[in-house]
């Protein structure tokens, strides 16, 4: 395998399985936060159970997120060390951030498993919120340094070294707060969508009738965070899609199969991308202008704007924004109807539920498309316009080898930590 494409693979591997991971460990807290929050106010026991069935569930996974993510910080000096000499000294603040965010998330989580029975109640609560706060913060500090990826800000190169570094300009590189807001709703989408996934899939299967006050007290928390995050994410996207249009051309024309500047430029959804042509597609006349500048007779720079050698793998990206969308979409619809359904006081219907236990998967399959719209978006630079990815990736052999090792372990470590959160999730483990 060639090293270039052997190391985006490994680091394309990781990052797949740490994102879950991450985005769960982001959004769980809030859910366990809520849950007891309740029980305080209503003294209901489903409330206290779920808390503590769901704190377990964010113990395991803050494990299996801070292995793989450990992993990932060896990957970037071994695979990328071009990369690393070059930006090292320039993103090394967010990333120590990171770690001072990730070192607080971890001595307040063991406050709080410990202290259930140790603890006031509204301490054991209290202790609860620094897990929320880091879990976001740390998410953001790394999202900065890819933000930065995309838009390297906050120094020169002068004769080939990296001089007048400004680490606060670096960090707060232009796409960084639109960057920071999508990924940390993308967690709040997956962890409300999955949890209610499970919550429901449980109702509908009728396997936890001895519990089914706590399940139902699940779905209805972990469904009330999803159907406020995901209109958000929505907004969120729009901004950032004019956002690129400005200042990430040629992702934003990759995106759109956009290959000539054009007045009047249509969104273009589905279709086969073949050479510079886009084959069945679904044309929206205007609508990518109207979008872009809420002006239907307004220009759209596309492909032709970009030199061959500096354009994305059109398809690829493509193919994953629109199965991000239309992902995306699904989960805006079913969220609508639970919404309604819950103002009615109504109780799901079984279809209702079935739909929502498909979302936790579907929430998943966004994310990571919205992942590979960011990571393909950027090619062919590792960090964009100062350095390729061909030029940043190490030429030591096994790195091949490397990937089929890995992709061993983190088949094992997600067959673990799927085992285990089945057992937190028994009758025997709930309490």
């Amino acid at each position: 395998m060639e090293h270039v494409i052997a190391a985006r693979a490994l680091m394309g591997t990781s990052l797949a399985f740490h994102i879950v991971f991450a985005a769960l460990g982001v959004g769980l807290p809030l859910l366990v936060v809520a849950a007891e929050g309740l029980w305080l106010r209503t003294k209901r026991r489903a409330y206290y159970d779920l808390a503590r069935t769901w704190a377990k569930g964010m113990a395991i996974l803050f494990v299996v997120g801070a292995m793989s993510g450990t992993i990932l910080s060896f990957e970037l000096g071994l695979l990328w060390p071009t990369f690393m000499r070059y930006a090292g000294g320039i993103i090394g603040l967010p990333f120590s951030l990171e770690g001072f965010a990730f070192f607080i998330e971890a001595i307040f989580i063991g406050i709080y498993l410990y202290g259930w029975e140790r603890l006031s109640p509204v301490a054991h609560w209290l202790s609860g919120l620094p897990i929320v706060l880091s879990g976001a913060l740390s998410a953001a500090f790394v999202t900065t340094a890819n933000a930065w990826m995309n838009m390297p800000a906050g120094f020169r190169i002068v004769n080939g070294t990296v001089v007048d570094i400004d680490p606060i300009a670096a960090m707060l590189s232009p796409p960084w707060l639109v960057e920071v807001l999508h990924t940390t709703l993308a967690a709040y989408v997956v962890t409300g969508f999955g949890a209610a996934a499970v919550c429901a899939f449980a109702l509908v299967r009728r396997s936890a009738e001895d519990r089914r006050e706590q399940v139902q007290a699940g779905l209805t928390i972990a469904m009330l965070v999803a159907s406020i995050a995901i209109p958000l994410q929505w907004i969120v996207g729009d901004v950032i899609a004019r956002f690129d249009a400005d200042h990430e051309p040629a992702k934003f024309a990759s995106l759109e199969v956009l290959f000539h500047t054009r007045r009047h430029a249509p969104i273009t959804i589905g279709g086969i991308v073949s050479g510079d042509t886009v084959r069945y597609g679904i044309e929206l006349p205007s609508a990518l202008s109207l979008l872009v500048a809420f002006d239907p007779n307004a220009e759209v720079k596309g492909l032709d704007r970009v030199a061959p050698d500096d354009r994305p793998p059109v398809a690829a990206v493509h193919y994953s924004f629109d199965t991000m969308v239309g992902s995306a979409s699904l989960l805006l619809l079913v969220a609508i109807v639970w919404t309604i359904v819950a103002l009615r006081k109504r109780v799901p219907a079984k279809s209702l539920l079935i739909g929502i236990a498909v979302c936790g998967p579907i929430s998943v399959v966004a994310m990571e498309a919205g992942w590979f719209v960011t990571e393909f978006g950027r090619q062919p630079w590792i960090a964009r316009g100062l350095l390729r990815t061909s030029d940043a990736a190490t030429v030591a052999p096994g790195v091949d080898v490397q990937l089929y090792g890995f992709s061993i372990v983190y088949v094992i470590l997600a067959a673990t930590c799927w085992w285990l959160l089945r057992r937190v999730g028994t009758k025997d483990h709930a309490a």
